[in-house]
């Protein structure tokens, strides 16, 4: 298994496209599947459309499901922080794609998408994994 840690910084952006750190990674790997994982309890990923406003309804749609308020049992860091560790659970921490020729298998439309609501630790890393087929 071939794997990669990528070490970002979210502390300008919610939502950051990892499609073509992945496409990298894959290129030339053959078939197989490809892991994206996020190792923390505050982030997750997600497969969306990018760029035509997908981002600002999944964010309303966060706040509307999981308002940034002080109503969580978890109250440390920023106002909102529980509420940050509860998105995983709506938010899978990890996406696998399969790789055909060394590209991940992506509808035309479709990214891989970082999705960290934290603003308390913008330091993120994500893990990529390929498994041949």
């Amino acid at each position: 298994m071939k794997t990669e840690l990528l070490e970002l910084d979210t502390s300008d952006r919610t939502f950051l496209d990892l499609t073509s750190q992945v496409r990298g990674f894959t290129r030339d790997l053959g078939d197989g599947l490809v892991n994206v994982f996020v190792p923390h309890a505050t982030a997750g990923v997600a497969i969306i459309e990018t760029g035509s406003g997908t981002e600002s309804d999944l964010r309303d749609a966060l706040e509307r499901l999981l308002p940034v308020q002080d109503i969580y049992a978890h109250r440390h860091g920023s106002l909102g922080h529980g509420r940050d560790h509860v998105v995983p659970a709506f938010i899978s921490a990890s996406v696998t794609v399969p790789v055909i020729d060394g590209q991940p298998s992506l509808g035309t439309w479709q990214s891989i998408v970082l999705v960290d609501t934290n603003p308390d630790n913008p330091h993120r890393n994500v893990r990529l994994s390929f498994l041949a087929a």
